[in-house]
């Protein structure tokens, strides 16, 4: 049910008390307890109808409403942790079993149970009376008029996947950062670029990041937290000029990680960008583990609020001081109308005037022109309507400091959002600094909150992706990555400034509260944010959590242990656990009785590498001591979403299949076997990092009565001998897969297996359609190979989304049966090593492909007319003497969309490597797009 900022858990509250009404519950409840349902159900209607009136007007609301909303809100509450705990104990005691004594005892507390919510219900009435009676006294309904509506462009969300930096104004300063870089000088120097938030400091560093062609050995692109974690940040870079040594850097301490970097980069040029620095001390931790002294031409970009530590990162080294500018006012006009009108559309004569007053109030500030751009581009392009905004912005803006002015800004772009995407924004304040957010696990979690309401979970995932696209087109969050098909946004993030505002503006709404410092100061919280930071913080300091509908908690590498969990939290909705280590099975010991857990989340800090491969979520392997659940977690009958990446489970307990809602399932897949009654999760929608080898026959044949699974992610890993090579295990797996062909399944990860016999009993559904099938990934072990590109692929017609690795022989015939798939958006293809592509790809197919992965010992070879629409190339080669001369690359001004290369070396010996490097470097100086090049 719907929860908002505005109106609390009043949605969800009405439609329970209306259900206890037809439950069959009721003929068993005296004929008081029915009628104060009823008043409450009236009452709670008619002040719902009033909280969202108010919500019109928040912005001005006096002192006595505010305050009369809050108690509405809380009261919603509470009165809804009541009817939660009434049906779970009417549902405990309905389901007991045993003999005579114990159903007597079952019946004994039901009725005990009802005298209670007699009791708790005459309370609850009076509660509502009392503040039922202080809206007629203060006339709360009168405070304010309504505002008249505004209508929406909807046109404005033409630009929802838009990118936000639009490069206004940033030649002149890419240029100059440039000369300075490639100044000939051999000791290392340092660029700092310096300015207020909001002054584009972040993207001009990460354009230059991007353009700069020069060669660099390594490369890293790394953000500080207003509170960094030195040894994460420094982690980090590692992750980004030495992925191999990553992954024992867990038993580092400070001292050994900076040797360890400064050892890697001693004799290598590098390039590093360390980008939002808040104090000296920051950047000197950073400091020590670059050598500066290696003579290599390396460079060093930073960025940061205050000229103070911009002086200071230049003091004992050549560096450069760079202030970032705010735009002028051609430079301003140009970002804000660009973001409202269509490229082909001019803005209006009579809205020009007004449109130059707005932009005078926003100061030049980047950000602040996009956020009033955005608020603008979803109105009504009437000179009526430009004109309450520029007097709004005016109203607010007066006499303030350009940050006050863009948190002022910000209110105006906050308090025009309709409720629900209100409590949807604010939700995001549960989020650390530069949190790479997966939107996916975003909508999951606001469906678990109740900040979406829709009649099936289908519906409600595109709701929320609609809300996320909304707050997109809005400029109230970023879009980080967005899918092949260009309408999917994979990771979202939030401004730094756009964070403190929400944050501060949850806190005061009492909606979300965040704790950096370990301190728990009010024991009426909801929503509730841990951020630990440091090994002092690791103690979660949660007293009383009766009332918690929701807890967050985000580590870090170096939290030495994790903490029990409270007990008292059967109100808890969603539970989120992201990198506290060392977490021990007994930590979670009474999680079952939680009963009405929704989301429960136990992961790694996902490694998203912000710029160098900015996209890729890393798990580098378990980091809690997890290897077992709780039986009593079957109670948890309105889980929805279980992911335990985090935990090596040893074993499902069998009452995992008692989970009648579960949607989505992710376990840690080298270790965890299937429950042979997985077929009795019949509502299990995505299943992954599943090892088929520990599967039993009966469990894999359960694996096709799945009848809604869209997404399965599996593999085969044996850690003996025989399962490989057990044929009648592999056939029972094709039979099931062509089952859930003919049902549901749109995504299908297969990896590790040694035998490609499968896909020959594979078999396909009979019915005339094709199979939905719009994701395929196959990997075979590392010394397994495909004979040739399976001929079963050119049936998937609704493939857009492809990745294959291991193929053996891949000519004419293969390149063809790739080209022939029609809806194809994105395609990674590794060969076996010494196997040549040993065909030119021409300009028939590929006509939707927009990505495309390469990793083989070959050269390649684009015709005219290839791949019309490929924006995106990303190359692992080695050299072949095998293929015609004219370079390793030939064709590449004939790819007419393509906007990046990533190009890198494969994992066999190149030994020219840098010369083809250099080749694509000419050809891209030359390439109508000038597309990035990246290093891998």
């Amino acid at each position: 049910m719907a929860v908002s900022v505005v109106t609390g858990a009043i949605n969800s509250v009405i439609d329970k008390l209306t259900g206890l009404l037809g439950d069959q519950v009721s003929s068993m409840l005296g004929k008081q307890v029915k009628l104060g349902i009823q008043y409450l159900r009236n009452e709670l209607s008619s002040m719902k109808a009033v909280l969202l009136r108010l919500s019109d007007m928040e912005e001005h609301m006096d002192p006595h409403t505010k305050e009369w909303r809050d108690k509405v809100r809380n009261m919603s509450f509470e009165i809804e942790d009541c009817i939660d705990r009434f049906v779970q104990n009417r549902h405990n005691h309905g389901t007991s079993q045993g003999g005579l004594m114990k159903k007597a005892v079952g019946i004994l507390k039901g009725i005990w149970d009802d005298l209670q919510i007699s009791k708790e219900i005459e309370a609850l009435k009076a509660m509502v009376a009392e503040e039922s009676e202080r809206r007629n006294r203060y006339n709360i309904d009168m405070c304010h008029p309504s505002p008249p509506p505004v209508p929406l462009d909807q046109g404005g969300l033409r630009a929802q996947y838009e990118t936000a930096r639009n490069l206004v104004g940033i030649d002149a300063p890419r240029e100059k950062i440039f000369g300075w870089l490639m100044e000939q000088d051999p000791k290392p120097n340092v660029v700092v670029i310096f300015g207020i938030g909001g002054s584009g400091k972040t993207t001009l560093a990460l354009e230059v990041y991007n353009k700069i062609q020069e060669p660099f050995d390594c490369r890293a692109f790394v953000s500080v937290s207003r509170t960094p974690n030195v040894k994460s940040l420094l982690k980090d870079i590692l992750f980004q000029v030495n992925e191999k040594e990553y992954d024992k850097s867990e038993i580092w301490d400070l001292a050994q990680m900076i040797l360890k970097i400064r050892n890697h980069l001693k004799d290598k040029r590098y390039l590093i960008v360390i980008d939002d620095i808040w104090s000296s001390s920051a950047w000197q931790h950073v400091k020590y583990a670059l050598p500066i002294d290696n003579n290599k031409r390396s460079r060093m970009i930073a960025t940061t609020r205050s000229k103070n530590v911009a002086t200071a990162c230049c003091a004992d080294m050549d560096g450069h001081m760079y202030e970032a500018k705010l735009l002028s006012i051609d430079d301003s006009r140009s970002l804000f109308l660009g973001r409202i009108f269509p490229s082909n559309q001019c803005c209006p004569q009579d809205l020009r005037e007004v449109a130059d007053e707005i932009l005078k109030k926003c100061g030049g500030l980047p950000l602040a022109i996009i956020s009033i751009g955005s608020l603008l581009a979803c109105k009504s392009r009437t000179v009526e309507v430009w004109l309450k905004i520029r007097k709004s912005v005016s109203s607010a803006v007066e006499k303030d400091s350009p940050i006050d002015q863009m948190k002022r800004i910000l209110f105006l772009s906050y308090f025009d959002l309709p409720p629900h995407l209100k409590a949807c924004l604010l939700y995001l304040s549960v989020f650390p600094e530069d949190y790479y957010i997966d939107s996916r696990f975003l909508i999951w979690k606001w469906m678990a909150e109740g900040l979406i309401h829709e009649e099936n979970r289908e519906d409600m995932e595109m709701l929320g992706e609609s809300y996320l696209n909304e707050l997109i087109n809005r400029s109230m969050i970023q879009a980080r990555k967005i899918g092949a098909d260009g309408t999917t946004v994979k990771f979202c993030g939030v401004h730094d400034i756009v964070l403190d505002f929400i944050t501060s503006q949850a806190a005061e709404d009492k909606f979300v509260t965040v704790l950096n410092d370990g301190k728990y100061p009010s024991k009426n919280i909801r929503w509730l944010s841990l951020h630990l930071n440091s090994s002092e913080a690791a103690d979660l300091p949660i007293k009383d959590a009766s009332l918690l509908r929701s807890l967050n908690i985000f580590g870090s590498s170096t939290v030495p242990r994790g903490k029990q969990l409270p007990r008292n939290c059967k109100a808890l909705r969603v539970l989120n656990i992201e990198g506290v280590m060392k977490s021990k099975n007994h930590d979670i010991q009474h999680i079952g009785s939680f009963y009405q857990l929704k989301y429960l989340r136990i992961t790694l800090d996902g490694k998203h590498t912000q710029r160098e491969r900015p996209w890729d979520y890393r798990i580098t392997g378990p980091r809690t001591a997890i290897t077992e659940l709780p039986e009593q977690i079957g109670n948890l009958h309105n889980l929805e979403v279980l992911d335990l990446r985090g935990c090596v489970i040893m074993k499902l307990p069998r009452t995992i299949v008692q989970l009648k809602k579960l949607v989505c399932l992710f376990l840690h897949g080298n270790s965890t076997p299937l429950p042979d009654e997985i077929g009795n999760l019949q509502c299990l929608e995505e299943l992954s990092w599943i090892n088929l080898c520990k599967a039993s026959v009966r469990s894999i044949e359960g694996l096709g009565e799945l009848t809604k699974l869209r997404a399965l992610d599996i593999t085969w890993i044996s850690f003996g001998d025989g399962a490989f090579n057990d044929e009648d295990l592999m056939k029972v797996w094709a039979s099931s897969l062509s089952k859930l062909l003919a049902n549901s399944l749109r995504s299908l990860r297969f990896t590790q297996f040694k035998s490609s016999n499968f896909l020959d009993w594979w078999v396909f559904p009979s019915s005339s359609s094709p199979p939905p099938l719009r994701r395929l990934v196959l990997r075979g072990h590392i010394y397994f190979g495909f004979p040739t590109l399976p001929k079963q692929i050119s049936s998937l017609i609704n493939l857009t989304r492809l990745g294959i690795s291991g193929v053996c022989e891949m000519g004419e015939r293969g390149v063809n049966i790739l080209a022939s798939l029609p809806m194809l958006l994105s395609l990674t293809l590794r060969l076996r090593y010494g196997v040549q592509l040993g065909h030119a790809i021409g300009s028939q197919g590929f006509r939707c492909l927009v990505k495309f992965s390469l990793c083989a010992e070959t050269c390649l070879k684009f015709e005219p007319g290839a791949m019309p629409k490929l924006q995106r190339l990303k190359l692992v080669l080695a050299k072949s003497d095998k293929y015609s001369p004219g370079g390793f690359v030939q064709g590449l001004l004939h790819l007419s969309s393509l906007k990046h290369i990533s190009i890198g070396s494969s994992y066999f010996t190149i030994e020219h490597s840098e010369d083809w490097k250099d080749e694509i470097r000419k050809i891209i100086s030359i390439h109508p797009n000038q597309p990035i090049l990246d290093r891998i």
